[in-house]
């Protein structure tokens, strides 16, 4: 070679590869990405969320009321029975505070307010990213299952709860 390169190296030059027909001219089966110069596709508006009639409570709602009262009973009854409670890393104010923000956030799921939905979506939000995390470490066959069943129940109610927030949204408007 002129170039002082072996033939078959890896620094051969190689030959230009054959044009080959464009495939930007030709639009793709389902129309996408559109022509230019073509306005894109419009999609039909989503419908307005309905809102929330006088006294009507979804099931994802009363379900995170359940959530946060058992939760809350739960840190009291656990802070009340376990004996050296600072020796585990925790302590009965703690407790106490932490049993009363869940109370509170009960109390306004239950009159509907948006505020409380979207805090206890956030709790819901970090107890999914904690147990995911939870689930690389976990040690056992029934730890794992433990781990997704939470992150399969607490996904799910974060998701039916986005309903409810639209619907409480849409009559504060």
């Amino acid at each position: 070679m002129p170039d002082g390169r072996a033939p078959g190296s890896p620094h051969a030059r190689r030959r230009p590869r054959p044009e080959r027909p464009s495939q930007r001219g030709r639009p793709s089966r389902r129309g996408w990405p559109p022509e230019p110069g073509r306005p894109r596709p419009e999609r039909p508006p989503r419908p307005a969320p309905e809102p929330l009639r006088e006294g009507e409570r979804p099931a994802a709602l009363l379900a995170a009321v359940v959530v946060c009262v058992a939760v809350a009973v739960g840190v009291i009854v656990s802070a009340a029975t376990v004996k050296d409670l600072s020796r585990h890393g925790g302590s009965l104010p703690g407790a106490v505070f932490i049993a009363a923000v869940l109370a509170l956030l009960a109390g306004g799921l239950y009159q509907r307010r948006y505020w409380a939905v979207l805090g206890f979506e956030a709790l819901l939000a970090f107890q999914i990213l904690v147990v995911s995390l939870a689930l690389v470490v976990a040690s056992t066959v029934i730890a794992a299952a433990g781990c997704l069943l939470s992150v399969a129940l607490g996904g799910w109610l974060f998701w039916k709860l986005v309903r409810v927030m639209a619907r409480i949204a849409a009559g504060e408007r």
